[in-house]
């Protein structure tokens, strides 16, 4: 077979990898010693895993292949904070996946698609359009990247945390988030726990149903809003799944388990960042376990939008916690290098051509605020 027809077993969790193996008439557990040798060991030649026999190590080299994308560009933070663009095709598409380093954890967050196709429009992600949705091989080789990155400069601990909250909506790719996401908490790959791995969506509730039966990862949902005629217009997937639907979703993804929703609120100047904003938030929220996560807007080339100012995010964080909703502002990282929330761009053909949309109606939209 050809190197292009060759199977990428970065593409496959165990489950997937069990029965690639059984269809070869071998055991099960080829799959464990292959998911330690790769994604623990970082041995990408069948040739050097030596408790497989030679028949079938040459085999898996006349069939399969372990590929990871092409590290086009490595920037580092003043804040330690360090981005890598990553080339996933010969089409010259790319993604962005981030590193934040803090004193007690590594957290690695993470893109699942080129681009992203929901036009939240304070985000620059939104702005470029979208090409396609990535592989497992290509969500799950970014960890395997950075956690080889970090070993080989002395870091014993590796990667400790993933956030799916880079370019795209997970939960649009849904099939191949999941089997990266078993690979990241499986034993035999990452072993990350459940707890130290988030999901981040735009609200996509079909899915969050879905999601439900299959993993119990911690959730994340980008509300940015507390009432659907404000959330229509920042998040136009609101248009499709609204407000009282998105939350019932989030109560049946906690139900009976100990975990609380992480709901995440850019603010706004001006527009969704008042007192009277925070007590529609607060009475939307207060009965769900949840934590409220203040981002501040991290500005990028012709946003409409301006950051608020500290004196309203600290208002609005101190009412929220005054009614007993736990809240943080997030620290803006990586912003110097354009890595912070909102601003991950890569490099891509926008097959939706809303890069263009956008340009074309930029003197339209700029300075424009949303009538509270």
């Amino acid at each position: 077979m050809s190197a292009t027809t060759k199977v990428n077993l970065l593409d496959f969790d165990r489950a997937a990898l069990e029965a690639f193996f059984v269809d070869l008439g071998e055991k099960p557990f080829r799959a464990r010693q292959l998911l330690q040798w790769v994604h623990q060991r970082g041995v990408t030649d069948f040739a050097a895993m030596t408790d497989m026999s030679k028949p079938l190590r040459a085999l898996l080299a006349e069939r399969c292949m372990i590929h990871t994308p092409r590290v086009l560009e490595v920037q580092d933070s003043n804040d330690g904070t360090r981005k890598w663009l990553l080339g996933v095709d010969a089409a010259d598409n790319a993604i962005e996946a981030v590193l934040i380093p803090e004193k007690d954890r590594m957290t690695l967050c993470i893109s699942s698609q080129v681009g992203c196709t929901l036009n939240c429009s304070f985000c620059s992600t939104a702005k470029q359009g979208f090409n396609r949705n990535l592989t497992t091989a290509e969500i799950i080789s970014q960890l395997y990247l950075v956690q080889r990155t970090l070993l080989a400069e002395g870091h014993q601990q590796g990667v400790t945390n993933v956030v799916m909250m880079g370019m795209g909506e997970p939960l649009l790719n849904f099939a191949a988030v999941i089997a990266a996401i078993n690979l990241m908490c499986d034993d035999f790959a990452y072993g990350l726990s459940k707890r130290r791995v988030t999901i981040s969506t735009a609200g996509v509730v079909p899915a969050i149903e879905r999601l439900a039966q299959v993993t119990d990862v911690a959730l994340a949902v980008s509300l940015h809003a507390p009432n659907d005629e404000l959330r229509d217009a920042l998040v136009p997937l609101n248009r499709k799944y609204p407000i009282a639907e998105l939350l019932r979703a989030c109560r049946a993804y906690i139900d009976g388990y100990n975990r609380k929703i992480t709901f995440e609120y850019v603010m706004l100047a001006g527009v969704n960042d008042s007192l009277e904003h925070a007590r529609e938030l607060v009475d939307l929220i207060r009965d769900l376990p949840c934590k409220l996560n203040l981002i501040p807007f991290n500005p990028y080339p012709h946003a409409a939008y301006r950051c608020s100012e500290q004196s309203a995010i600290d208002a609005f964080r101190d009412y929220a916690l005054g009614r007993g909703v736990i809240t943080v502002t997030r620290r803006a990282r990586g912003d110097d290098i354009d890595a912070a929330c909102g601003q991950l761009v890569g490099a891509f053909q926008d097959r939706s051509r809303r890069s263009r949309k956008y340009q074309l109606g930029l003197d339209q939209i700029e300075g424009v605020r949303l009538a509270q």
